[in-house]
């Protein structure tokens, strides 16, 4: 079926159509030229036997040597003459060539071959005529020519010269053979030649066909050989054009889309485009971690349906509507997502939107910590500020009945004041660490001269409060650290400290050191009052305290620990807790060794 389908067949047939339909013309057009000539060839053939009988007669004295040349003359052109005068007289050239005998009535019954004898006329007529054959009439197709003459006597007659109709159709026929067998060559070679011209033609439209498939398959860099320099030439050419500049633009369009992906990858906010229908389209990395967390949260697990979180849903129809930019806030699974979405246009009509999805977990956390931070520095100020008010207005006013009195009053300025300082210092020493504008001044040291050189400061402090300070050192005394000693120490001073305070007399506080492969660890274990294990995440960040009432005595400023936290952190290693309330408490920090 594809055979008579394709062009080469059509074309080919196209130009057999043509020629077969002008040949068929032209041979019927031939035919009927050939065959009026020969009848017009032998109507003057006869006409001047005719005339050459009349001559024949006027000449000849003799009437039996006159019909005898007349005769010769008949036969010579396979007709018969009849020479027939008014008074009746009929006369009929020798059968010799088998052609059958008119008889007298067919020529004087017939009006127009009558003419001859009665007008003068010269007259010709073709058609089928009866003759007698042994006895029995029979039709015969005849052509003939009747022509007036002059009779031996004197009077006018006329003379008939007829020819049998199948001697010109066999002159015919064989012209007509001859015609057939020229048409039939024609089309012959007409098939050959537009066969190859379609060929020859169509083989490069063929060419482009294939080009054209492969560049439907994505091979870009296909091209057609140009072989000729007309319009099939030009269109093999404006071809490779088209396909080189198709290349361009793919790689134009791949590179922007490799941009565009990349650019979204690397996003640190959500972006998810619509269509007009509120589906789908493009979802970057952050926006589909919004889309995990939503799901998670409504229990929604088919991610087949690209299904939206209603909050998008109700923005998107907004936007929509008003075909203006929108924004909400939503919260899940504890994070916080503003939601900025803008429309997208296709010329006049909204065709969809583009949601920017940012994350705003952190700010709204250090917003939080902002307002805990001055609400806590607020609080710790306040307590001893009072306290140094109050007891200035008591020495102002002369309140002091007695010298020790004042002591007392200049004893707990000056210990609020300490208080005051320390919390200053905490908090620039922690303001340095954590924006990384402090340097270790690090150097090589002996790790259990340095831990037992910290825990014996303490020993009196324990023995006060009624607690046993145990040491248990590393197995190998020569283990040298390379550390900052003086804030590693501060590390160790704070951790102990907390130990002692929060733990009851007859308690321990036991402090360890392992080595542990690559690094060193420090473990300090109490068996004090415990943290709570909501609070416990909590421990290293800023004024956290485990006494939430926060009152003087036990508890300190709050930022030892974040600012132990710091500095593990800046050596390099990582410190973390573990405590059962009413159990006890070990923190423990680890240190590279080198």
């Amino acid at each position: 079926m594809m055979f008579w389908k394709s062009v080469v067949v059509k074309l080919w047939g196209t130009i057999l159509l043509l020629v077969s339909v002008v040949l068929f013309f032209l041979t019927f057009l031939l035919l009927q030229l050939f065959e009026n000539f020969h009848v017009n060839e032998v109507e003057d053939q006869m006409e001047g036997i005719g005339v050459k009988v009349n001559e024949i007669v006027s000449d000849h004295q003799k009437t039996g040597s006159a019909l005898e040349a007349v005769s010769q003359i008949t036969d010579a052109y396979s007709a018969r003459a009849i020479v027939l005068n008014r008074d009746g007289a009929y006369w009929i050239s020798p059968a010799k060539n088998n052609l059958p005998k008119l008889p007298k009535p067919a020529i004087t019954d017939d009006p127009k071959l009558s003419d001859v004898l009665t007008e003068q006329e010269t007259v010709s007529k073709k058609g089928d005529f009866s003759f007698e054959i042994d006895g029995q009439a029979q039709h015969n197709r005849i052509l003939i020519v009747g022509v007036p003459i002059e009779t031996f006597d004197g009077e006018p007659g006329a003379v008939y010269v007829y020819q049998s109709l199948d001697v010109i159709e066999e002159t015919t026929d064989n012209a007509k053979k001859i015609i057939y067998i020229g048409a039939g060559i024609a089309i012959i070679l007409t098939t050959i030649f537009a066969f190859f011209l379609s060929t020859r033609i169509t083989s490069p439209l063929r060419n482009m066909r294939q080009a054209a498939l492969e560049v439907a398959e994505g091979k870009f860099d296909t091209h057609v050989p140009v072989l000729t320099k007309d319009e099939i030439g030009e269109l093999a050419t404006a071809f490779n054009k088209m396909g080189t500049q198709l290349t361009a633009n793919i790689t134009a369009l791949n590179q922007e889309k490799e941009q565009l992906s990349g650019i979204l990858s690397s996003m640190a906010d959500g972006v998810m485009t619509l269509n007009e229908k509120g589906e789908m389209l493009i979802t970057n990395p952050p926006a589909e971690q919004f889309l995990a967390s939503w799901m998670y949260e409504k229990n929604v697990f088919d991610r087949d349906d690209k299904p939206l979180p209603e909050p998008v849903k109700t923005l998107f129809q907004e936007v929509t509507r008003t075909e203006k930019e929108q924004v909400t806030e939503v919260t899940y699974q504890g994070r916080s997502w503003v939601l900025l979405m803008t429309p997208l246009y296709n010329q006049t009509e909204v065709r969809g939107a583009v949601a920017v999805l940012r994350d705003m977990t952190e700010e709204r956390r250090l917003d939080q910590l902002r307002k805990g931070f001055i609400a806590n520095v607020s609080h710790e100020l306040r307590t001893p500020i009072s306290m140094l008010q109050g007891y200035s207005e008591a020495i102002v006013d002369d309140v002091a009945g007695s010298e020790e009195e004042e002591k007392e009053i200049a004893r707990i300025i000056y210990e609020e004041s300490l208080r005051m300082g320390r919390l200053v210092n905490e908090l620039l020493d922690l303001a340095r660490l954590e924006t990384g504008h402090f340097q270790l001044n690090t150097t090589d040291i002996r790790m259990n001269e340095f831990s037992e050189r910290v825990v014996s400061k303490f020993k009196t402090m324990a023995r006060d409060e009624g607690i046993q300070l145990l040491y248990d050192g590393l197995k190998h005394d020569d283990i040298m650290l390379t550390i900052d000693p003086d804030r590693i120490e501060q590390v160790v001073t704070n951790l102990i400290d907390n130990a002692i305070r929060h733990s009851k007399a007859g308690g321990y506080v036991k402090v360890q050191a392992r080595e542990q492969h690559d690094h060193i660890r420090i473990s300090i274990t109490d068996t004090g009052s415990g943290i709570p294990k909501e609070d416990l995440p909590f421990v290293f960040e800023r004024f956290y305290k485990a006494d939430k009432a926060r009152t003087r005595g036990k508890s300190g400023t709050g930022l030892g620990l974040a600012i132990a936290k710091n500095i593990v952190e800046a050596h390099g290693g990582q410190i973390s807790v573990h405590s059962k309330v009413e159990k006890g408490t070990t923190f423990a920090f680890t240190l590279p060794r080198g």
